[in-house]
Formats: C-alpha cells, structure tokens, sequence
C-alpha cells in the first residue's frame, strides 16, 4: 500500500512540471488572441432610460454620463432592422438627452448605444415601451350627451358616464356665443356642464372627447367632432297656463277649472250643486295645480273613467320633449301622459295609437319624446282612470309643472 501511494504522488508531480514547461514557453500576452485589437474600450452608457409613447412617434430619454468621449448615440428597433443616430456634445449638450422620433404603432424593443470618435460603443441598454397609432385611435369612442337643454338664459349638458380604461380626461364644446365661437374644456368626471353664453339663435354645439393612453404620453388623441341639437323650451310659445299657481275658470273652495286646459265632463267629478261641477285643479297640498281625483266620499268624486286634461297647439316640424312633474300620486294608478295627432287625446285602451305616451304614475318629472316631419296640430295632455274606492279610500294624481321643448328641424 506505501508503495502505491508514493507512485501516485510522483505521477501529479511530473504532471504538474510538464504544465509548467508548457506554460513558460507561451508567449505573455497570448490572451489577448481573444481580444482582436487589445483591451476592448467602452464608452459610458445612456442611463435611465425611458419610453415615452406617442402617436406613431416616441420620446426617448435617459441621462448622460459624465464621459467626455461620447459624440453619439444610436437607437435601434425592430430587431435592429430601423435605427436613428444623434450627434452628442458633452461640452455643450445637457445631461438629460431626450429626442422624439418616428416609430410605427406596436410594442417596440429598443436597443441604445453610445459611441466615441473612435467608433467605440457603450455597453447596450434595453427599453421597451408601447407606441400608439390609427388602430388605438380607430378603437375610441366619444363620451354620450343625455341631453342639451336651454332655458332660461342657460344651456344645460347632461352627459352619461364613459368607460375610463382607454384613458379619456377631458371633452371639448364648440358652440356658438353670443361674441362669437368658443371652445370650452370640461373635465370627463363632469355630469353636468352648464354654458350661459350660447346664443339663442344657435341649434348645435359639437363635441369631442380628449384622450391619454398613458399619464407618461406625449400626444393628446381626439375623436372626430360630433354634432349635438340644442332644445329650446318652448312651453311659452305653444302652451299656456303650465305651472303652479294654475288659473282657473271657474272655482269652489277646493276644486276648480283650469283656463287654457280642455277638461272632460269625466274630470270635472265634485258635484257642487246640480247645475255645478269641478275638476282639474286641485287648490290643497301647494296647489293650485293641475289633478284629477276620485274617491273619500260616498256620494260625490265619482270614479273618473279615462278623465282628459290637454291643449293642442299647432307645431311646426321637429323633434319634442313634453315633461311634466308630479309631486304626489297614487302609486300604480292608472295614468298616462300623451302626445297625439290632431284635437284630442285618445282612451286609455286605445293609447297605441298616439303619437307617444308614457305611464306615469309615480311622483318625480317624466318625459315623453315625438318628432314630427311637417307642420301638425298636436294634443298633449293626460289621461286616466281614478276609481272612487269608497269613504276611506280614493285615486289621486297632480302635476306642478308642464314644459314643451322643441329640437328644431335642420334642413
């Protein structure tokens, strides 16, 4: 066993005094075969570098070292396929390098270098950002106006919510004032915006919605203009007696007939005397305003069978809005609100046959909308069916307010 071991300490000495021998005859600086020209010289790198989207366009930005060798820096993308070269002063040119370019929509990858006046480049420094283009642009919709109302000196925008992801902040509003056109920025959070200077012969306003892919971009993207019509309250003009306090034709100490309204024998249901009978203002609960009721009573305010309350004014062609308010009602009751051709409104059983209508049997301002193509008379107004529900019990229904507004027709 000594033996054994005294011959394998020998074999790794000669091997070692062979590696040596071969070792000394090499030349020095042989390593340097696997540096082609010597020491490989690097210029400083472009630091904190940053990707800045635009439309069809990016901003680059990064720091430069303090190496006064750096004369340029080279950006490449697309798999080194496209690139961009700036000249670089270090004794004149800012730290912060920050250069825009042109660059197609897409997710890019961004290799940059500098370089010294001997051709020497820096290590690489990776980037990778989102640029955006026609196909972001093509996906964005504009923000949706409820409604564009003007009354009262004030036109009123009523705007819907928008989906906040593709990054919409701001809608623009071009309308025509009364010094001339304006544009007016609301932010998006907005609900409502109320503009007093919108001139009462205008019509319109147009409107588009201003958008930032990212807080980091560097170019704001619109949609195209969209081109809004402005209603008018025009209750004044076609309709008379609208709001509290209603006028009456004739009145006992609660119960009256309204002026300008035409009313039903059904609607006019408390019986004074024989020769004398009411309905269709109700004088209690805020009033004078316009009602029908029936019941709490055994032998007066008989049930109303489709009792009718309108006016029917000639309107010239356009787009309507007929709203009315109601502060109280019997909940559920049988009542509607009606727009229909000509003198007179129909049944309650025949209602399909107006031109609109809605139930509204509930307490708050409900509206109902029609357009008419030509010149028409039109009937607005109400009808229902009140069931008289005995000495304890009854049917009511009251409007505090009626308003008309017309989208005139644009040719």
């Amino acid at each position: 066993m000594k033996c054994r071991i005294q011959n394998n300490i020998k074999k790794t000495i000669a091997v070692s005094f062979v590696a040596i021998l071969l070792f000394g005859c090499s030349k020095s600086d042989d390593y340097k075969k696997y540096q082609a020209d010597g020491d490989i010289l690097y210029s400083g790198k472009l630091d904190s570098v940053k990707i800045n989207p635009g439309n069809n366009r990016v901003q680059l930005t990064g720091i430069l070292k303090a190496d006064p060798k750096i004369n340029k820096i080279k950006i490449f993308w697309n798999d080194k396929k496209d690139s961009i070269e700036y000249p670089v002063n270090m004794n004149t040119d800012p730290r912060k390098f920050a250069k825009t370019f042109a660059v197609e929509e897409g997710i890019r990858s961004f290799l940059v270098y500098t370089y010294d006046a001997d051709g020497n480049r820096s290590v690489g420094v990776n980037a990778v950002g989102r640029i955006y283009g026609p196909r972001y642009a093509g996906s964005l919709n504009n923000r949706v106006i409820s409604s564009v109302a003007q009354a009262n000196g004030a036109t009123t925008v009523d705007w819907l919510p928008i989906d906040l992801s593709a990054g919409p902040f701001a809608t623009e509003i071009r309308y025509t004032s009364s010094t001339g056109v304006k544009t007016l920025r609301v932010p998006v959070a907005d609900e409502r915006t109320v503009l007093r200077d919108v001139a009462a012969s205008a019509s319109t306003l147009s409107y588009r919605t201003l958008f930032l892919p990212t807080k980091a971009s560097i170019d704001t993207f619109y949609t195209e203009f969209a081109q809004v019509g402005i209603f008018k309250e025009v209750t004044s003009q076609y309709l008379l007696n609208t709001r509290i306090p209603f006028t009456t034709s004739a009145k006992g100490d609660r119960w009256g007939n309204p002026t300008d309204w035409i009313t039903n024998s059904a609607v006019k249901n408390f019986t004074l005397n024989s020769s004398t009978k009411y309905g269709g203002v109700d004088a209690w609960f805020g009033g004078p305003q316009l009602a029908m009721e029936a019941g709490w009573s055994t032998d007066n305010m008989v049930t109303i069978t489709n009792g009718k309350i309108y006016q029917s004014p000639t309107l010239p062609a356009g787009l309507y809005t007929l709203e009315m308010d109601i502060p109280d009602c019997t909940s559920g009751g049988d009542f509607y609100t009606v727009a229909a051709e000509g003198d007179g409104i129909p049944n309650t059983e025949n209602i399909n046959a107006s031109l609109a209508f809605a139930k509204t049997n509930s307490p708050g301002t409900h509206r109902i909308t029609f357009t008419l193509a030509t010149a028409k008379k039109v009937s607005l107004g109400f009808v229902g069916n009140l069931p008289n529900k005995g000495g304890g019990d009854g049917t009511f229904w009251r409007i505090s307010q009626v308003r008309l507004k017309q989208l005139p027709a644009v040719n």
